[in-house]
């Protein structure tokens, strides 16, 4: 397990899983200017190392985080101020499947972080929220721009411009999580998808994430050209040979990330 300021790392070598849990007694799990570099920087670790399939992130004590260390943004130098979205972004940089487990608080940097994870797992008493505006500043982590090409331009607006809380019930209506189940459920729930994702190829996801991430708001023909020379290049990898063979010898395939 390592330490960080307000969150640790904990890798389960078995499973090829690492969490990520915010970790904050007392402020509802506040992300600080200096654990949003050191996120950046974990996530980039995570990505290399090999023996990681699958990222889970979540806070403790029944909160994912209600937000950012606001009173620090006074003193933060401005160059910072304007680069935050970057260090932010590191789970959808991160080539591994990331999880993102989310219970009670899911508001501000919180939220901005679960949105740019691949997948969001809620409980039915999540609060997603970006209140921003409401202190005379706006989502400044990439929220204004993930939430609209999520859910589309008026959603986002409602929820920004009013500082709107989304119910788990109409983040699941909208296709902003990928699934809501009870409280007590939440880590089953998490477990399944992690199981799922380690059964199949690293070099498989990561690069379907890549296109994926790299071609949702660009034009068809450049998806299109995208996809093609992905297929290309994992066409040449072992994985994609064990894939084939297993699919013909009618066996589970068993993926090396090779």
């Amino acid at each position: 397990m390592t330490e960080h300021d307000g969150f640790r790392i904990e890798r389960d070598e078995g499973r090829g899983v690492a969490t990520i849990t915010l970790d904050v007694p007392g402020k509802l799990n506040r992300v600080s200017l200096a654990a949003r570099r050191q996120l950046a920087a974990a996530f980039a670790e995570l990505g290399d190392d090999q023996a990681v399939r699958t990222v889970v992130m979540t806070g403790a004590g029944g909160a994912f985080t209600a937000g950012g260390d606001i009173a620090s943004f006074l003193t933060a130098p401005v160059d910072e101020m304007t680069s935050l979205a970057f260090n932010v972004a590191a789970p959808e940089r991160c080539p591994k499947p990331v999880i993102a487990r989310i219970e009670g608080y899911c508001l501000g940097v919180g939220f901005e972080l679960s949105l740019a994870c691949d997948f969001r797992i809620c409980s039915d008493d999540a609060q997603l929220g970006l209140p921003e505006i409401g202190l005379g500043m706006i989502p400044g982590s990439g929220g204004t721009q993930r939430l609209a090409r999520l859910i589309g331009l008026s959603r986002a607006k409602d929820v920004i411009m009013r500082r709107k809380r989304i119910s788990a019930e109409d983040a699941l209506a909208w296709g902003l999580v990928s699934e809501v189940v009870p409280a007590a459920e939440l880590d089953a729930a998490v477990d399944r998808v992690v199981d799922e994702l380690g059964a199949l190829s690293p070099v498989a996801l990561a690069m379907a994430k890549r296109v994926l991430n790299h071609v949702y708001d660009a034009p068809l023909h450049v998806g299109l050209d995208l996809e093609g020379i992905a297929y290309g290049v994992l066409k040449s990898t072992d994985d994609f040979r064990e894939g084939v063979e297993s699919f013909v010898e009618k066996r589970p395939p068993k993926f090396e990330g090779r």
